[in-house]
């Protein structure tokens, strides 16, 4: 399923893989994440052979013209994971929104990790 909007410049469709990679690079760019994790079976299988993986770790679904993200990240240790955890949602948000020029509703970071 993909985002479609209409506005002075005509209509846009952007697909939900451009918006998990657009929210992956924009994760992967904050202070203390370590990596992104894949939670989807197809993810881990594309990784067996080598296959880049542009929206890693970054699940994302549109409903009523809103965005919720859904992201799966590894943190360093010793530092603040609400702070960073905060820190991330509002630059995904920010870097969605700023993508697409529609509203995120929520992002949801999820920590399956803590390395060195």
């Amino acid at each position: 399923m993909s985002l479609s909007t209409s506005n002075k410049f005509g209509k846009i469709s952007i697909s939900e893989d451009a918006m998990q990679t657009v929210a992956s690079h924009a994760a992967q760019e904050c202070y203390g994440v370590v990596d992104l994790v894949s939670r989807r079976f197809s993810d881990n299988f594309s990784q067996i052979f080598g296959k880049e993986q542009l929206g890693k770790g970054a699940i994302v679904q549109t409903v009523d013209n809103l965005i919720y993200v859904e992201l799966f990240v590894i943190l360093k240790v010793g530092i603040n994971i609400e702070a960073v955890k905060k820190s991330l949602a509002d630059a995904v948000k920010f870097s969605l929104e700023t993508f697409t020029g529609m509203r995120v509703k929520r992002v949801h970071v999820n920590v399956v990790g803590i390395r060195v």
